[in-house]
């Protein structure tokens, strides 16, 4: 109803995807950046379309994708999980054994269309085979249990030197291109330049737009199973186990469910990291990468979509954005003098003798570096969100658009 957005006079109505016109052209206008992005004609956001920066938001659609399986699991039905990098390395070496090409190490030449949905389905079949004993224990206990799946899964892909290439070396992974079966060329290479309905692109382009593709497909499924029988099952869990099975939900059989989703979405996101990336080592699926994404999900806000992607965002590319802060403030220092310049000399070490809480010079200055800052820095980020805004970026979001629609009255 004109003027009355909020008013829903029927369920399907309150319960549509996006039930405001507000939501429907911010989605319009958003996939529309996202479409022109690599074409870098975005007043003040042409730098995005640069190599580097493609590469920075394809990596975000990948943790993305796999942020929100574990969304479903721990944002919806409740269960804390630490194990998401398993769920991934199970997937990625799927992948290698499926789509990679015969030779010394395990893989069967297989195309996408095969590979990339198996990778899926066998982390959700090994979740769903370990459900039974994680399940069965709550809170701590289960952190604990997923836990120990990571380092179980590490020394697995570490030792087993015929599908991982072993510790330190690693091994290919299989390209993102889609071929019917074994053919020579492929159909379409996401990873080669080349021209795209009469548009030169790059090969970075074209990938980017490949994986929101699928970032967009595995959002649409996402946001539907909360809205589904299951979804509400989950969120009834979440919020009251207990009371959720006395009313009738299957608590066993859906938090198995939740635990297969999220491992079907983190088996996919693992194998597209590793095509990705290219080459990747055993190591690479450890516990810090699971913090990423309890990072992402608790910082964008759990159990919310918008916000899943939201952390996504804002935990892949803040490592750039804190290097180039870093590196600006250095160049500060070195061009600027007064209080400003005092301030940041306190935050960097440029030099042996400079003693600051960053250095631009690892190994050389003292200080942290970039990259355990930015370790540092998930964590105090977690326990800030966890503390002032459980709600997390979509929290603040909400906090930015009821102030304006209250405006001028702050009652």
């Amino acid at each position: 109803m004109r003027g009355r957005p909020l008013l829903h006079t029927s369920y399907e109505s309150d319960q549509a995807l996006m039930n405001t016109g507000t939501k429907k052209m911010a989605l319009a206008l958003l996939l529309l950046m996202l479409a022109v992005i690599p074409l870098g004609i975005l007043p003040g956001l042409s730098f995005l379309a640069q190599n580097e920066w493609l590469r920075l938001l394809s990596t975000a659609a990948i943790f993305a994708i796999g942020a929100l399986g574990l969304n479903i699991l721990t944002g919806l039905a409740g269960q804390v999980s630490l194990g998401h990098a398993f769920f991934m390395g199970v997937g990625a070496y799927t992948a290698a054994w499926l789509g990679a090409a015969p030779g010394p190490l395990a893989g069967l030449g297989l195309p996408i269309w095969i590979w990339l949905p198996v990778a899926g389905l066998v982390p959700a079949l090994v979740g769903v085979a370990i459900g039974p004993t994680a399940v069965r224990v709550r809170g701590l206990y289960l952190a604990f249990v997923t836990l120990g799946l990571v380092f179980v899964g590490e020394y697995v892909f570490r030792n087993w030197d015929s599908l991982s290439g072993g510790s330190q070396s690693g091994r290919t992974f299989p390209e993102l291109e889609l071929r019917l079966w074994r053919e020579e060329e492929p159909l379409v290479d996401f990873t080669s330049g080349g021209s795209w309905f009469g548009i030169e692109l790059l090969g970075e382009a074209k990938t980017y737009y490949f994986l929101v593709a699928l970032l967009i497909v595995a959002t649409l499924v996402a946001k539907n199973i909360q809205r589904t029988r299951a979804g509400r099952a989950f969120q009834s869990i979440r919020d009251r186990d207990v009371a959720a099975e006395i009313i009738g939900v299957d608590e066993f059989g859906y938090k198995l469910l939740a635990f297969g989703i999220s491992s079907f979405y983190a088996g996919v996101a693992g194998a597209l990291l590793a095509s990705f990336v290219g080459r990747t080592i055993p190591e690479r699926w450890d516990l810090f990468l699971s913090v990423q994404f309890i990072a992402i999900v608790l910082i964008g806000g759990a159990g919310i979509v918008a916000g899943t992607l939201l952390g996504s965002a804002f935990v892949i590319l803040l490592p750039r954005l804190v290097e180039d802060f870093t590196n600006f403030l250095a160049g500060f220092v070195q061009t600027s003098s007064g209080p400003l310049a005092w301030l940041a000399d306190l935050f960097i070490s440029t030099g042996m003798g400079d003693f600051g809480l960053v250095n631009t010079q690892a190994g050389v200055a003292p200080g942290l570096s970039i990259a355990q800052f930015n370790q540092v820095l998930y964590g105090l980020l977690i326990i800030g969100f966890l503390i002032f805004e459980p709600l997390g970026l979509y929290g603040i979001w909400l906090r930015i658009r009821n102030y304006w629609k209250g405006w001028p009255f702050t009652y």
